[in-house]
């Protein structure tokens, strides 16, 4: 393995790093709180909102996310509604992973017990007090393990954007593995895939210490 050749090489693949990196944080920020209005949406009295919802749940965790990266990029344009390619990454991310947050965040709602809402009108709080200084705190820490493996999904799942042409790393590295008939490329894709998944089990880590008080 020549340090010269993966001098040469890493470049590109930090480039690729980049819109990795880029998918998956944008898809955690937009898809976090999607989620949670998802799923109180899937908790709604108002059986048409509750229908719907549940329908977009269904058609997201039902069909794979490449077959909606797909959909979005080539499909939509027929019915003309076109996205530049990293828009139509980013939008069929954060829908998917919206649907499962959305399940995972309706799972640590409904574990609250129904005598803390009452203790806190008791209290004198109202709704967004009692949310935010009672009950959320206690639902991150409930989901916060499966939030994490759906975090760690996501960083594998970005490398699906190659079906639409964008440039992250395992394309970088495909590119390269290609061009130069080596493994060495793809053998550096996966340390680079290992260390940013190992970053976020760090932090996610990190994160449940932090939220340890709650149990």
């Amino acid at each position: 393995m020549s340090l010269k050749y993966i001098g040469e090489i890493l470049p590109a693949l930090f480039n690729g790093a980049t819109m990795t990196l880029s998918i998956f944080f944008w898809t955690i920020i937009l898809a976090t709180p999607l989620g949670i209005l998802v799923s109180l949406g899937e908790m709604s009295k108002i059986k048409p909102i509750k229908w719907l919802v549940n329908f977009y749940v269904w058609i997201m965790r039902g069909t794979p996310l490449l077959l909606q990266l797909i959909f979005v990029f080539y499909g939509l344009p027929i019915i003309h509604i076109v996205f530049p390619r990293y828009q139509a990454a980013l939008l069929a991310f954060v829908l998917n992973y919206a649907a499962y947050f959305a399940e995972i965040f309706r799972g640590g709602f409904q574990s609250i017990d129904k005598g803390q809402f009452e203790a806190a009108k008791v209290l004198r709080l109202n709704r967004w007090q009692t949310m935010t200084k009672i009950v959320i705190p206690q639902v991150i820490k409930i989901v916060l393990p499966s939030i994490g493996n759906e975090v760690i999904n996501l960083v594998k799942d970005s490398s699906l954007v190659y079906v639409i042409g964008l440039g992250d790393l395992l394309r970088a590295g495909n590119v390269a593995m290609a061009r130069d008939v080596t493994l060495i490329p793809l053998v550096l894709v996966g340390v680079i895939y290992l260390l940013l998944i190992s970053i976020c089990a760090f932090v996610l880590k990190k994160l449940e210490k932090h939220f340890s008080y709650y149990r």
